[in-house]
């Protein structure tokens, strides 16, 4: 039987396929800008028949009915990274959160510490050998898909055809769903002057040849449009996103400097527009990986000259970042951030950066993102250890290597203007200073 038989006799309804899973399984969900809506809708229909099914997810974006209130006791989500649409249940009871580092998630599937029974996949149209690609999502998707006994596709001419380590063969879906819908669109946060000041402190940072992880929002964004006079950069990145574009119609992302991958462009997962989408599809500079490899620390360690940037929620004066929860509440999760800040202090010329704004608002109040100490039941993600540079918009803390009275004093001259009094007082207090 040829792979267009087989996929023939596989194709079925949402409200079919979804009919397979069964009370008391366990349900991989493919996340980002690749749920699968329409069996997830189907899934959803179908829950009240349902008892104690848990779908593993990691960051989705879209709708999360699934994660409503009424489906509580018949769907229950087990997420290792919070969106907004998931935190509210975590924080209610009605779902669960597993800390584990990104390039970890998969090996949780694969190892057996979360057998799977279904995966619910989202894929291109297969190729003339039969192999489908799983376009923007590859990072945990193609190890869940590998491990479950169930796999339930939706085929979508949308989904761009990545290459890399990105293909299931038509032969291992089990259920086939044929849709056609665009994929969400995420747009690239608005950059503001705030942004651009710790953007400036982080580009001057980065020197010709460097490889990049960059995360989306307005501070990578930022940095991203600031190295246009660069020359011969390269990305491996659990994520990219649109503003990678620009720097490779540019030719300042070439990869040739690479030691890992010349010439390519390696990452896990991508969250953007159309534009990124239709950029990605048969584009042989693209290559996509399963993340226990992307974010391997010791494969990251491998592209000399390996620039981390990454995010926190706080820093504290010896400098542990707090990036996945405001005190004892989870807000998001560890993600990919120490498997990079790890991998590029394992770098030769790496530069591991933590990079956030002086200050939030919150409650109306503008307070401190560096502290003294952090909040109570807060979650150290990266450790004081592992820290390297810290940037606001007032600098750049070189903290690696140097003493507590040290790290303190650098920090504070990071910190506003008007904390910086009482940050000096505190760590006079606990005998930093």
């Amino acid at each position: 039987m040829s792979w267009m038989d087989v996929y023939r006799t596989r194709v079925t309804t949402a409200a079919a396929a979804v009919s397979h899973i069964r009370s008391g399984q366990r349900v991989y969900l493919t996340g980002n800008c690749s749920v699968p809506q329409v069996v997830v809708g189907a899934l959803v229909d179908h829950a009240m028949g349902l008892q104690d099914v848990e779908l593993c997810q990691i960051l989705t974006f879209g709708k999360a009915d699934y994660a409503k209130p009424e489906l509580a006791g018949h769907l229950r989500i087990n997420t290792m990274f919070l969106s907004d649409t998931q935190r509210a249940a975590v924080h209610e009871g009605r779902g669960d959160f597993t800390p584990c580092f990104l390039s970890e998630v998969p090996l949780l599937f694969k190892n057996g510490h979360l057998p799977l029974d279904a995966a619910l996949i989202h894929v291109s149209p297969p190729d003339e050998h039969g192999f489908c690609s799983y376009g923007v999502e590859v990072s945990s998707t193609k190890t869940a898909a590998q491990s479950a006994k169930l796999v339930i596709a939706e085929v979508n001419p949308k989904m761009p055809r990545t290459l890399g380590d990105a293909f299931i063969h038509v032969s291992k879906i089990h259920h086939i769903v044929e849709v056609d819908y665009p994929l969400p669109a995420v747009s690239m946060a608005g950059t503001s002057e705030l942004a651009q000041r710790i953007a400036a402190h982080v580009a001057a940072l980065i020197p010709d040849g460097a490889t990049l992880q960059t995360g989306i929002g307005a501070i990578p964004d930022s940095v991203l449009r600031l190295l246009t006079d660069r020359k011969h950069l390269g990305v491996h990145t659990e994520l990219f996103s649109d503003g990678v574009i620009d720097l490779v119609e540019r030719g300042v992302v070439d990869g040739e400097m690479k030691t890992l991958h010349s010439g390519k462009i390696i990452a896990g997962f991508m969250i953007g527009t159309q534009r990124l989408y239709d950029f990605v599809h048969d584009n042989p500079i693209i290559e996509m990986h399963p993340t226990e490899y992307v974010n391997d620390p010791f494969i990251v360690a491998q592209n000399d000259r390996m620039v981390a940037i990454n995010s926190a929620i706080e820093v504290d004066l010896t400098g542990q970042v707090c990036a996945d929860s405001i005190g004892p509440r989870i807000y998001s999760g560890v993600g990919g951030q120490v498997d990079m800040i790890y991998g590029a202090s394992r770098s030769k010329g790496g530069l591991p950066i933590i990079a956030l704004p002086s200050t939030a608002v919150v409650k109306g109040r503008n307070i401190s993102k560096i502290v003294a100490m952090l909040k109570h039941g807060a979650g150290v993600v990266t450790t004081r250890n592992h820290v390297h540079y810290v940037a606001t918009e007032f600098g750049v803390a070189h903290l690696y290597g140097k003493t507590i009275r040290q790290r303190a004093r650098s920090l504070i001259d990071i910190a506003a203007p008007e904390f910086r009094a009482e940050l000096e007082q505190k760590a006079i207090e606990l005998r930093y200073l």
